[in-house]
């Protein structure tokens, strides 16, 4: 059986699935039940100063029946007491003690602030802090949460006050509203994090009313951007996961965030370079136990594929993300269908006519007869029919072999390499010889 156990940063787990900060790691009842579960670690939710939350503060995107395809929410940090927070998160670590346990915190940016939360937060017994520098809304107008993580010296800055006191390790979450995350990771490695996680929640509004004209969610009719997360998320995770884990000037642990809702995603996100993954949109639609099926996937994933660890492939990804100018131009796919599978929907027809290359030829339909074919010399490989395609292994992709080898952009520019012969159906052929 495959080993889920992980040390992160120097804080061990018996498995990497940890709860996100947020609103199910709010209280000791929530966290309790969620170690029962099986949940290998918990980053409390974001404990400050006490603040006022509004009532109405979830909204979502549905994808046809998929309901929170996206999630949206504009609720802020802990609206209870630090003292009963800090209580709790002591309790917690008491009654399991092999369980990670990070406090989440957001203060003013004032240094004797910032010393007084870590030191309180240690009396506790947690495991580490997570310095939350990410919260797109409310929070950030008050000159905290993504505020201080879209500006690196401030991030350096507050990382440094907290490494005065803090005996344990301290992450730092990272906000993906900047133009460049990497950038904003060295800053916080540079003032002495041990550990990154991302990303936070994205700034959003996710819909308006049209009858009234009142964003998503509606507070006596007025709504302000908010925090989108859930698995249209995931993408966006993925790439800054990558970017930062893959990064010379960083080399320090990375917690996976966003968008995480199967063990399947959480090996994506150890693929690219992550040690634990981080989950709460999904609790919060499917419950705690969902990390059940998470943990048995990702064993039997394991055990199928010959890991016995989770490091035996974290960041195995990295070396296959390239710049696009690095990428095999000489690599050639052509589109092929299982005529036997097709159910004579067309949408490849319509996708690829109106959308892409008209590299598909529509036939009169008889019976029995294909009503769709491949135009080889027209198909640029771009995938696009396979992706529309409803039915699962109709319209796979093949490639052509040639005689040419590899070549990059570059490669080709300087003249080192050539291109393998291409139709000239790419460019040149006339829009009814394509049909």
């Amino acid at each position: 059986m495959a080993d889920l156990s992980v040390n992160f940063a120097g804080i061990p787990s018996p498995n990497p699935f940890w709860l996100a900060s947020g609103p199910p790691t709010n209280t000791y009842g929530q966290v309790a039940r969620a170690f029962d579960a099986g949940w290998g670690g918990a980053v409390w939710k974001t404990v400050g100063e006490p603040i006022i939350n509004v009532f109405s503060r979830y909204g979502s995107v549905d994808l046809g029946s998929t309901r929170m395809m996206g999630f949206n929410n504009i609720e802020l940090i802990t609206d209870r007491p630090i003292e009963d927070n800090l209580k709790e998160i002591a309790e917690v670590k008491r009654n399991y003690p092999s369980h990670a346990v990070i406090v989440s915190l957001m203060v003013e940016s004032k240094r004797e602030a910032w010393h007084e939360i870590v030191r309180r937060s240690e009396d506790t017994g947690a495991d580490g802090v997570e310095l939350n520098f990410g919260c797109p809304h409310g929070m950030s107008e008050r000159g905290m949460g993504s505020a201080v993580g879209q500006v690196p010296d401030y991030t350096c800055q507050i990382v440094e006050w907290v490494k005065e006191v803090s005996s344990i390790p301290v992450l730092v979450k990272l906000t993906p509203n900047v133009s460049d995350i990497a950038y904003i990771a060295r800053a916080a490695v540079k003032g002495g994090a041990d550990a990154l996680s991302l990303i936070n929640t994205i700034n959003s509004i996710v819909g308006v009313d049209l009858d009234t004209f009142a964003p998503h969610p509606s507070v006596a009719g007025k709504s302000s951007h908010g925090g989108y997360c859930g698995p249209a998320v995931k993408p966006i995770a993925l790439n800054m996961v990558s970017e930062v884990a893959s990064d010379p000037e960083v080399q320090v642990p990375v917690s996976g965030v966003g968008g995480i809702a199967t063990w399947r995603d959480a090996a994506e996100f150890i693929a690219l370079g992550a040690e634990t993954v981080q989950v709460c949109t999904a609790v919060m639609h499917y419950g705690f136990r969902i990390v059940e099926d998470m943990i048995d996937g990702l064993e039997n994933w394991m055990d199928g594929a010959g890991y016995g660890t989770i490091a035996d492939f974290r960041g195995r990804a990295l070396p296959n993300v390239a710049k696009w100018e690095e990428l095999d131009l000489n690599y050639h796919l052509v589109a092929r269908i299982d005529q036997a599978k097709c159910i004579e929907c067309e949408l490849c027809w319509v996708a690829c006519e109106d959308g892409a290359h008209q590299a598909i030829r529509r036939l009169p339909r008889q019976n029995g007869g294909p009503v769709v074919e491949i135009i080889d010399q027209a198909c640029v490989g771009c995938n696009l029919c396979s992706e529309v395609c409803p039915v699962q292994g109709c319209i796979t992709m093949e490639e052509v072999p040639n005689a040419f080898g590899p070549v990059t952009w570059k490669e080709y520019v300087d003249g080192k390499h050539a291109l393998a012969p291409r139709s000239e159906h790419f460019h040149t052929a006339a829009w009814s010889e394509r049909r």
